[in-house]
């Protein structure tokens, strides 16, 4: 099936949800917040401060059943650093699909952005951006995938690895209780999501106290890594109350999660909603 084409710049778009939005709303509110601290790492008197995406998508969406092009997050996290007179002296772009990162690197570069492109599976190619950032700069990746297969904890556990990476971490509720049968048979993904899960989490309980469960032995794998999640984990939900997503920020650094949880609530305050 063909992506829809932006009659702005005649570049592949995405389809998206309009809850879209609020996850960029985020997005944009942190890199705009984090500023100062970028500016403090940026050439060419500091060692860099660089954006990593492993699932960027094409850089435009449209929201589906609309007529609406929006920005993707890549390009929203350029625009918003460039705004704010800290840009990312490097984006590291990663996605599977070859057209879309060539359609995200294209908008960006138009802007200015120093992009540096990959294609493939995100747990292979976050090798490379590991050993392609400056080890002593500031560095953010925003984590965004469709479905928990394609986050195994390898991916957060090298990037944490990082002494400066803040970490923005998109975690599908709807894809976990959608698929928990299939996803917690032994060798199934929560095998990968969450290593050891089975040591520590009865499969036999209701399903939200099991999310609830699934969610904090996954917090705590990060935090065995040396880095710390956000209190402030959270929910964004589809138009008719259904729960999509969690958003989890992860920071080694007081000052990012004093960042984020000053950012974090665009709606007023509401529960996680296991």
């Amino acid at each position: 099936m063909s992506l829809p084409l932006d009659p702005d710049d005649g570049l592949i778009v995405d389809e998206v949800g309009p809850w879209a939005t609020e996850k960029h709303e985020r997005l944009k509110r942190y890199i705009d917040a984090s500023r100062g601290a970028r500016m403090r790492f940026l050439p060419p008197t500091g060692a860099g401060a660089s954006y990593i995406e492993l699932f960027c998508g094409a850089g435009r969406s449209l929201i589906r059943d609309t007529k609406r092009f929006v920005d993707g997050s890549p390009v929203v996290a350029w625009k918003t650093a460039q705004a704010s007179s800290a840009p990312f002296s490097e984006l590291h772009l990663n996605d599977l699909d070859r057209a879309r990162v060539a359609a995200a690197k294209s908008r960006i570069s138009k802007l200015g952005g120093p992009v540096i492109d990959y294609s493939g599976l995100a747990e292979a190619v976050v090798d490379n951006i590991v050993r392609a950032i400056n080890p002593y700069g500031l560095h953010f990746a925003f984590l965004d995938p469709h479905n928990l297969e394609q986050l195994p904890f390898s991916i957060i556990e090298k990037l944490a690895s990082v002494q400066r990476m803040d970490m923005l971490i998109h975690v599908s509720v709807q894809d976990l209780q959608r698929n928990l049968d299939e996803y917690s048979k032994q060798g199934g993904v929560l095998d990968s999501f969450i290593p050891g899960w089975r040591a520590t989490v009865s499969i036999n309980q209701a399903i939200n106290p099991l999310r609830a469960a699934l969610l904090e032995c996954w917090l705590s794998r990060i935090r065995s890594l040396g880095t710390t999640p956000a209190h402030g984990i959270e929910l964004v939900a589809g138009p008719r109350g259904q729960r999509l997503y969690w958003l989890v920020f992860v920071s080694a650094h007081d000052l990012g999660q004093k960042l984020w949880n000053a950012v974090r609530d665009i709606r007023g305050q509401r529960e996680m909603g296991f």
